[in-house]
């Protein structure tokens, strides 16, 4: 079946949308219009790359009807819009793209940051028009639309993070859009959410690449011997180094405040070693295997 509209919003019905646009495609935007193909959630799905070189590339994927040169264009009979831009970018794509969507349209984005775009992206849109802010944690090290794949989402977190004026019925959509495309979803208000991605997302990405840096002072034939260990901890370390600095400039303040107190848990930690208080690394190391068993499948 196609999508509906109630009271002016477009909502799934029989888990399709007449149309979803993916603008700015990487790995994830790439994996939500795969995800989508695969699960039948769009009759048709439309894209926009800022590159014309990825435009021509595009053209032609199975897991897309259209390839559109601009933003406007490519969101001309949108039912739902899915911004999937670097950070820095979602609010003026919003902006942009605002003015030209039609009453009834559904638009969430991917963002690793949710304060400002949440409250700066609703506000870009015109009355009728509704903005819900996601951001699947099913991120890797890699990036692109080359490296995404259908099952990307599948039992990953997701946040949804509707502010104060969401619509409920547009909230209720978007929750089962990423629901649909395999995420476990929760909702949340956008400042609560970046507390949260400060320590379990933001701050595993500072500390794998400052060991990184660290290591990187020492004699460069260690790298040979890294075992298992290293290369798990350090893996995202190999992230992209311009879209982590827009992720920190965004998220500066939360992100700061995680450090202090890591950077306290360290010095604890120092501090029990120095003094060969050993019961006390007993219950830090017992306390940490514990947390880290806990983690889902």
């Amino acid at each position: 079946m196609r999508g509906s509209t109630i009271d002016g919003v477009n909502v799934l019905v029989g888990r399709m949308f007449e149309q979803l646009t993916v603008l700015a495609p990487g790995l994830l935007g790439g994996s939500v219009a795969k995800a989508a193909r695969a699960r039948g959630l769009a009759r048709r799905i439309v894209l926009w790359s800022r590159r014309p070189e990825n435009r021509v590339r595009l053209q032609g994927q199975p897991w897309c009807d259209e390839v559109r040169d601009t933003p406007e264009e490519a969101v001309r009979g949108a039912s739902l819009v899915v911004l999937a831009a670097p950070v820095e970018k979602i609010i003026a794509l919003a902006q942009t793209v605002g003015p030209r969507l039609d009453a009834g349209t559904l638009v969430t984005d991917v963002g690793s940051v949710k304060g400002e775009i949440a409250r700066q992206c609703h506000a870009a849109m015109q009355p009728g028009v509704h903005f819900v802010g996601a951001h699947p944690m099913a991120g890797s090290e890699k990036s692109g639309w080359e490296h995404a794949t259908e099952s990307l989402f599948e039992g990953r977190a997701c946040f949804v993070t509707p502010v104060a004026a969401t619509d409920a019925r547009a909230l209720d959509a978007i929750v089962r859009f990423w629901h649909e495309l395999g995420a476990e979803v929760t909702t949340l208000d956008p400042d609560a959410h970046d507390e949260i991605v400060a320590h379990i997302s933001h701050l595993p990405q500072v500390v794998a690449a400052s060991l990184c840096h660290f290591l990187a002072r020492k004699d460069p034939a260690w790298r040979s011997f890294a075992g298992g260990g290293l290369r798990d901890t350090t893996r995202i370390g190999a992230g992209d180094p311009t879209m982590w600095i827009e992720i920190l400039r965004q998220n500066r303040d939360e992100v700061l405040r995680a450090l202090r107190q890591f950077q306290d848990e360290l010095q604890e930690f120092q501090t029990a070693l120095a003094n060969r208080d050993f019961v006390e690394l007993r219950t830090r190391l017992e306390r940490g295997k514990a947390y880290r068993d806990a983690f889902r499948p």
